[in-house]
């Protein structure tokens, strides 16, 4: 039986979907192209990792080119009347800056996450329910507040290591995310990527604080966003976009199907069947090359990742450093519409040098060809990071022909 689409489609209508078809915009990007590109991400996934850029940042980058991060910070971590507020961070995929309307498709997940998303805050809500009531005290009078400023207008005195104490720094940390995964406080961070809670509803907006949205309804408007997001995609696919589970987009995709906004499809070489948005489109071809953050949607699920693209990617950032494979921070490189090579990054910024740790490519890859396209780009992202030059080390196959193209 012919399959509707080939895998090749496949990759192009993933690609296109989440934004790569079609030139780079020419100019200085603008926080219309940053509405553009979460228009089709849907969020943004966060990760502390700073070894080269901060994960929040990189989709941007790797659709629109260099930009000034200061557009992403004013969206997310400010509000002012010229430039209001855009996004609010909750447990999307994981951490992640959601668009302020999709907030409230959340608050099934909030309710589900009252007492904390780990068993260990659970364990501190319920032994310490006073201590709640003063963290929220605090907030509301004193406005957005870290944890260690909560303590110290609580008169909190850190608790030496392992003292145990619930009144310790811990504590008020677990109280705080607990708050936070319920949906009673949201934040803001500052530029050491430092949570600052605040009472929801000076965030998100109180109408959006109170808006109450069925469970079945929010889950059908999120598979749908994640339908869009993919183009086309598997069940495993759409529920791994928000950290649903498989039954949660079964029970929904009915109600898609009859309402017109995905179409059940089979592709080539797809093991399970498939679902396309009504929007997906299929170019011709991707003429982009870039580089992709581990924690980019377009990657992040590993097995849509090699069944679109037959590549296999592992981050490695918590294995012992003797047994990665391509190292710490890996970053695969995008061709067309193809992952056809890997980088370990670092933005060495004391020597003002880009560091490539290694380079590799993917087997019947042309190593010089890919090595002048990889070198131009990583001009541009050296370039993006303040850094003056980039320098390779001997390690990777690609490395020789990289290290003679710059």
């Amino acid at each position: 039986m012919t399959a509707d689409l080939s895998a090749s489609q496949a990759r192009r209508i993933a690609l296109a979907a989440q934004g790569f078809a079609g030139p780079m915009p020419a100019g200085t990007p603008t926080r219309s192209h940053l509405k553009r590109v979460v228009g089709r991400t849907r969020f943004l996934q966060m990760d502390s990792v700073n070894i080269l850029a901060r994960a929040h940042y990189m989709p941007m980058f790797s659709r629109v080119g260099p930009y000034d991060e200061g557009l992403l910070d004013k969206a997310a971590w400010s509000d002012t009347s010229r430039a209001p507020r855009l996004f609010a961070e909750y447990w999307a995929h994981e951490a992640a800056l959601i668009p302020l309307d999709d907030w409230p498709l959340m608050r099934w997940r909030m309710d589900d996450f009252r007492d904390g998303r780990y068993r260990y805050t659970r364990d501190v809500l319920a032994r310490s329910r006073d201590l709640v009531g003063d963290v929220r005290d605090v907030i509301v009078g004193r406005g957005a507040s870290t944890p260690r400023q909560i303590e110290d207008a609580l008169g909190i005195e850190r608790a030496t290591a392992g003292a145990g104490s619930w009144w310790d720094r811990g504590d008020v940390k677990h109280v705080c995310e607990a708050l936070f995964a319920s949906g009673e406080l949201s934040a803001t961070r500052n530029g050491n990527f430092v949570r600052h809670y605040d009472l929801a509803e000076r965030i998100v907006g109180a109408e959006r604080r109170d808006r109450v949205v069925a469970r079945h309804d929010a889950h059908r408007e999120l598979v749908a966003n994640a339908a869009a997001a993919h183009g086309v995609a598997t069940v495993a696919d759409l529920a791994d976009y928000y950290r649903m589970t498989t039954a949660q987009v079964r029970a929904v995709l009915p109600d898609l199907i009859d309402d017109g906004v995905v179409t059940s499809v089979t592709v080539d070489g797809w093991r399970d069947g498939a679902y396309l948005h009504r929007e997906a489109r299929t170019p011709r071809s991707i003429r982009r090359s870039t580089l992709l953050s581990p924690f980019d949607p377009v990657i992040f699920f590993r097995p849509r990742t090699e069944r679109l693209f037959d590549f296999h990617y592992r981050i490695e950032i918590y294995v012992p450093e003797h047994k990665r494979v391509h190292g710490y921070y890996v970053l695969p490189y995008l061709v067309g519409d193809r992952v056809v090579g890997r980088v370990d990054l670092k933005a060495d910024r004391s020597a003002g040098v880009l560091q490539v740790l290694s380079a590799h490519v993917e087997p019947g890859v042309d190593k010089d060809e890919i090595a002048q396209s990889l070198a131009v780009d990583l001009r541009t992202m050296a370039c993006w990071r303040g850094l003056d030059d980039v320098n390779v080390h001997p390690r990777g196959e690609l490395a020789p022909a990289l290290s003679c193209s710059l």
